[in-house]
Parts: C-alpha cells; structure tokens; sequence
C-alpha cells in the first residue's frame, strides 16, 4: 500500500510541475444599450455588445458579463458587481456600446431609461465614465475601457438649458487617465461623432473584433490597427482615438501561442524582450543570412514577420526588376502606402520611428528612410517633452514601442510671427479693432502717429556773413593778430572783403 501512494504522489509532483504556471485572470464587462425608452433606438449596441461578449468568451477570458439595455439602478449594480471580480484580477476590460454626453469636460454613459429634460438632469440620469476608471483601480496589470459611445446625441437637441455656463459638447471628452497601464478608447476621437454603421455592427466594433484578441498582438498595435481599418472604412470621417499609457512590457489580451510557460526539463521560451533584441541584433548585420537565422529562431511571432519583409527587401533589391519575391507578397498590409513593395507597418523600423515622431508633434518636415541628424534631433525634442532618456542615435524598437504609448501631442507646437497655436494647428491671430498683433504675438493699442516737426526757413540775414566767410578769411567772431608779416596779410585780406560787401 506504501509503494502504491508512493507511485501516485510521484505522478501528481510529475503533473504539477509539467502544468504551465497559472496565466493572468483576465474578465471583461460589456454593455450595450439600444432599446432606448425616451429617444429613438439604435441600431447596432445591443448586436456590438453580444459580438464583443462572445469575441472575449472565445479568448479565454476568466469572466465574461454581457448586459443590454440596462437602466441607471442596473448600470450601477452591474459596475459595483464587476468592481468585486475585477479585483482580484491582472486584466480587466470595460466595453459600452450606447449614447454618451460630455458635461463641462466630464463624460457620461446614457442607460435606457434616461429622459434628461434639462442639463439639470445630467448627473442625475447618467452614469460617469470615472466611476468606471475608479471601479478598474484594484486590477494589477492592465485597465481597459472601450467607448462606442461617441454617437450623434439625440437627447441634446430637445434638452433645456437652465445655465449658460454649462458646456455640452460634441462626442466625448478628451480622457487623462490618473492610474498607470490604463487605456480608454473612444470610438471618435474627442469632440467628434461616431458612425452606428449600415451593417450588422458598428465601424469600431468590427475592427476591434478583428485586432485586439490577436494573439500575441500588442494592444498598442492593435489599436493602430483598429484605427486605420475605421478610417478605411468610413472614408476618413470617422477615426478612433486612444487615451492613456502603458508601461515599456508588450501586453496583449490573448498570450502568444509561443509564450506559454515551459514545462519542467525544458527550455524557457524566449520572452519579447530576448526577441527584440536579437531582432535588432540582425537589423545590425542587415543581411540575408542574419534574418535566415532569425527566423530560424523565432518562426511564428511579429518579430518574424518584420524579419520575413527584411529579407524579400534584400533580395528584391538584389534583382534586376527591383520587385519583391517570396512570401512578401501575402502579407497583408495595415497601412495605405507602401515602400520598396513593402507595408510600411513591415519596413524598417526608422520610418516608423518617425511617423510617431510626428504624430507627437516633434517632426514638422519630410521624413527619411535612414535615421538621420534630423531624426535624432527630433528624438532629443520627444526625450526633452516626455521627460524619458531614450537612445537618440539608434531606432529600436523600444523607442518605437515608448513613443507609441503617447496617445497625445508631446512636443509643443511652434507657429509662425501672427500664428498661435490652437489644438493641434496654427491659428492666424485676429485683433479687435485699434489693435495690431505686437512683437510677442500679442495684441497691442495701436498708437496714433505724431505730425512731423515743421522745417525751420534758413534767416536770410546770416547770409551775408556765410558769403564772407566762402572767401577763406577768418571769421568775423575770430579776432584778428595784425602783427608780424602773415598777420599783417590776414588783416589787409579782411579789410578787401568788408568793402567789396
């Protein structure tokens, strides 16, 4: 009976160490309103809510809670419930599909039965976005709250205005998270109007149901990829924004098939920082075999797709023709140029340095293929603004990753003489009447300009003496020395003049 225990015990210790070790506890809240009981309904909240629910279920979360047409006393019982899981949890994301308000910079979530007859009503009938973020504090890796909520605001057209002072804005207010690895994307970027959509789900909703489940994908990434497919698909009108920052740690929702944790004898999978450094190890050597050998490595990860274009670069640029080869050509692009043949989401890493450069405000001109003076001292300005100490003499990937993260402008913005900056433009200076724009671009008094001093007429009677004196004689003033031979000539020389007068 001893040894049958024996047996037994060994094989539990087996299995336990050959289990991985416990992944991060990830739960999700959805929300979506469309049966609207004062305004007309929308359309699509209720089917993005019941996509968003089953795209999360799908990818393993812990905790998945769909809720539609919720009223307020339910919106606050359903945020206080998640608040209790999402405590103990490493990822918690918060998804609303439905109609928001913006109040004086503060933002709001619209639940069915609101009726907001007045601004008055505002506080009352809603649901703050900050109770949200404040529900989400305890979570210990990631916060993520996604807003489809950026609608056309029906109840604000036969709302009464009881105070002048109160501000209603268009869409949603810009959002400063307070707490660290927190994200809010909004569906629109702040004060603009989102699309419902003409299909069964919004523009947003079908992007995000694309990206941001990818395995292994940066949500940084995945949300550049969002963005850019609703910006396709609604023809420029409509592009989402995202607020907020992580950390330098790449996190996805759903973890690598790669990355699981190794069982007990084996080798421990390379975590992405080991990958990206060998990446830029081969972006170093910058030739065939490096990448070969690298993709050797890691075979199935992003970095191996960025590896794959930086081979077929190379080989295309090594034929006649100049066009790419191999598998280049199914990779799918995420952007809408491409360089050498190749997406520029997979080209070099410089020129997305500095399309990031840019997007924070810290590059004005053209941009270049190589990592220049110009584009080392546009990193300086970004290290400067964003108070970081990141390599200005070497695009990595890290830095890529850093200035991605920055959801807003960093680098102020500089205007010309009679420009001042307004949001992310120039805007020319207008002064009220009387006044003009001054030396430091502001507006002056203008002030009223002096007559000029009249010319005083040359005295007529000084004439006399200006002719005695073009004669070379002394002047009349000067007192006359008669004495010794040169005196003596002075003298006769005066006396000639005065009688020729």
């Amino acid at each position: 009976m001893g040894r049958f225990w024996t047996v037994v015990l060994g094989t539990l210790v087996t299995l336990a160490l050959m289990r991985p070790a416990l992944a991060d506890k990830r739960v999700a809240l959805i929300v979506g309103v469309s049966k609207y009981q004062n305004v007309p309904a929308l359309a699509n909240p209720a089917s993005d809510a019941a996509a968003m629910g089953d795209l999360f279920t799908k990818a393993g979360f812990d905790s998945v809670d769909t809720k539609l047409d919720l009223t307020l006393p339910q919106l606050r019982r359903a945020v206080r419930d998640f608040a209790a899981i999402a405590s103990a949890a490493d990822i918690a994301v918060v998804y609303y599909a439905g109609h928001g308000i913006e109040v004086n910079g503060t933002n709001y979530l619209i639940p069915a039965d609101a009726k907001l007859s007045s601004d008055y009503d505002i506080p009352d009938e809603t649901f703050p976005l900050d109770r949200i973020l404040e529900a989400l504090q305890p979570v210990k890796r990631l916060r993520l709250v996604i807003l489809d909520a950026c609608r056309d605001n029906p109840f604000d057209k036969k709302m009464k205005r009881t105070l002048s002072s109160r501000s209603i804005g268009r869409g949603l207010a810009q959002v400063e998270p307070t707490t660290t690895n927190t994200l809010v994307a909004f569906a629109a970027k702040a004060g603009a109007v989102a699309s419902d959509g003409d299909g069964a789900n919004s523009p947003f909703a079908t992007a995000l149901m694309r990206f941001i489940t990818a395995p292994g994908l940066d949500l940084r990434l995945a949300f550049g990829k969002v963005r850019d497919d609703v910006i396709k698909t609604t023809g420029n009108r409509q592009e989402p924004f995202v607020y907020g920052s992580l950390g330098g740690e790449s996190v996805a929702l759903v973890p690598s098939d790669n990355t699981s944790s190794p069982v007990a004898g084996s080798s421990p999978a390379p975590d992405d920082s080991s990958i990206r450094r060998d990446y830029e190890l081969a972006l170093q050597v910058g030739t065939r075999e490096a990448w070969d050998y690298f993709i050797a490595n890691y075979p199935n990860n992003f970095y191996s797709r960025l590896a794959l274009a930086q081979r077929n670069k190379l080989t295309a640029q090594s034929k006649p023709d100049g066009k790419p080869v191999g598998p280049v050509a199914a990779l799918a692009p995420d952007q809408n140029t491409l360089k050498d043949g190749v997406p520029i989401a997979l080209a070099d890493v410089p020129l997305r340095l500095q399309f990031e450069l840019r997007r924070v405000g810290c590059i004005n001109g053209a941009l270049s293929d190589t990592w220049d003076t110009a584009a080392q001292k546009s990193m300086e300005l970004f290290n400067k603004y964003a108070g970081m100490k990141l390599d200005v003499k070497v695009a990595s990937i890290d830095s890529l990753d850093a200035i991605k993260s920055k959801a807003v402008r960093v680098c102020p913005l500089t205007c010309a003489f009679g420009y001042q900056p307004e949001n992310d433009h120039c805007a020319k200076i207008t002064c009220k009447a009387g006044y003009e724009v001054g030396g430091d671009n502001s507006c002056v008094k203008i002030e009223a300009k002096k007559p000029a001093a009249p010319v005083a007429r040359r005295d007529r009677a000084v004439e006399p003496t200006r002719r005695a004196n073009s004669g070379g004689g002394p002047t009349p003033s000067a007192p006359l020395d008669c004495n010794g031979p040169m005196g003596f000539m002075n003298c006769v020389s005066h006396n000639l003049a005065k009688n020729r007068l």
